[in-house]
């Protein structure tokens, strides 16, 4: 009996403590894995909501220069403003 416990202290134990230390250093790289993806999800995702930003800002600019310019008629600069967007989404 006393021989099984001397056995499990010397052989066993190491090796469930090796077992346990590798285990967790692979989880620890899959979770380093999975952090590292969902970053580059996510400044992908701001990088786009930036782009859009930026298109709705210049948007506005030219609505609030033909609300506020007087002397330009409002309907030519709309339809001017709608071929210059056509335009660009053809680019």
């Amino acid at each position: 009996m006393e021989n099984a416990w001397v056995f499990f202290f010397m052989i066993g134990l190491p090796c469930i403590a090796v077992a346990v230390g590798v285990l967790g250093q692979e989880w620890f790289k899959h979770q380093n894995k999975k952090l590292d993806i969902h970053s580059k999800e996510t400044a992908e995702k701001a990088a786009q909501y930036a782009a859009q930003t930026e298109h709705l800002e210049q948007r506005m600019r030219v609505l609030e220069r033909i609300v506020t310019d007087k002397g330009y008629d409002v309907a030519t600069q709309i339809d001017d403003l709608k071929q210059t967007l056509q335009s660009k989404e053809l680019n």
